[in-house]
Parts: structure tokens; sequence; C-alpha cells
């Protein structure tokens, strides 16, 4: 009887020390449970390589598998230019039904329980792109945890604007990154969020 009770504290053991950083569902204080990397996607949308350059982090921490989301028709630096109402990211904010179209898909969305969702922030919001991904599967029982990369712009709203688009899902607090964010940063949130 000693015997089993040492084997399942050496277990429970060495599965907090294999799966540190990786997540899982989340528990009644919003945090994640250790569990098994490949249960974890890392899906991100980036324009200009910044985005893509945390997500790229996330997955190396978390061991999970990226995935980058694809517009049909890439954006071009005149689609890019906020400052001009006749750009593509300007029509497709004022456009409450915009839902630019995805190149690709993932082919087994049903394999993963945590999604690591990021983006970058437009016009104080996500992208519509990102309405467009999360209309594309059934987030039921899985937890997403939104980041997102800006100059000054927190994550704030853009987040809990995207919740009814993910019906089922759980949800936990986003984090705002720089394109200067380290692996160390990434860690020590990713870290933050394990219960």
């Amino acid at each position: 009887m000693k015997r089993i009770k040492w084997m399942s504290l050496l277990i429970a053991l060495l599965c907090c020390f294999l799966f540190p950083l990786a997540a899982c569902g989340n528990d009644d204080e919003g945090k994640l449970e250790p569990t098994d990397p490949s249960k974890i996607l890392v899906a991100y949308f980036s324009a200009t390589g910044t985005t893509k350059g945390v997500a790229e982090k996330i997955a190396e921490v978390t061991g999970g598998e990226l995935y980058e989301i694809v517009p049909a028709v890439p954006y071009t630096a005149a689609d890019l230019n906020y400052n001009s109402d006749s750009s593509r990211t300007s029509a497709e904010d004022e456009d409450s039904s915009a839902r630019p179209q995805i190149e690709g898909e993932i082919a087994d969305m049903g394999s993963f329980d945590v999604v690591y969702l990021g983006y970058p922030i437009w016009f104080g919001k996500a992208p519509k792109i990102i309405y467009t991904f999360l209309e594309s599967y059934d987030f039921s029982g899985k937890t997403i945890v939104p980041f997102c990369t800006s100059g000054s712009s927190k994550i704030g709203s853009s987040a809990e604007n995207l919740h009814a688009l993910a019906g089922g899902a759980n949800w936990l607090s986003g984090e705002r990154f720089s394109s200067s964010a380290s692996k160390s940063e990434v860690e020590e949130w990713i870290n933050s969020l394990i219960g």
C-alpha cells in the first residue's frame, strides 16, 4: 500500500516538472492546470511579424503547436494605412459584418484543450480576421487565452468583444506585449496563468 502511495506521489511530481508550462482547462479561479503540450494550440494572426514573434515564444515555452492565421488575400502596406479612411483595415473596422477569408484550416481542432489566441490591436480592437477564425470552429469546453501586440494600446476590451464568437469557451484574462517582448517576459506571464 505504501508503495502505491509513493508511486502516485512520484507520478504527480513528475507531471508537475515535465509539464509546468503547459495548460489545460481552467479551474474555479481562472487558472490553468498542467497538461500535455500536444493539447495546446498557439494560433495567431500577424500582418507585420510582431505578433508572430510573441506567438513563437509562447509555443516554445508551452510546447504547443503553432498555427498562423493567414488571410486568403494578404494585407499590403496600403491596406495597413490606419490614417487613410479608404484603407482595407479602416473599411473592415467600420463594417461589423466584415469577415476576411482565411487560407487553410486546422485539421483537428477537437484535439486541443487550450488555445492561445494572438493578434495585433487595430483601432483598439482585434482585427476582423480573428472574428472569422473564432466563427470557423467549435470552441465549446476549450480554454482561450488571448494575447495581443501593440505599441501602446492595452488589450482592453478587445478580447471581451470576442467572447460571444466562441460560445461555450472558457476565456482567461489576456496580455499585451510590445514588439520587444523577451522570452522571459512571455514565460513569466505563462507561469502566472498556471494554477
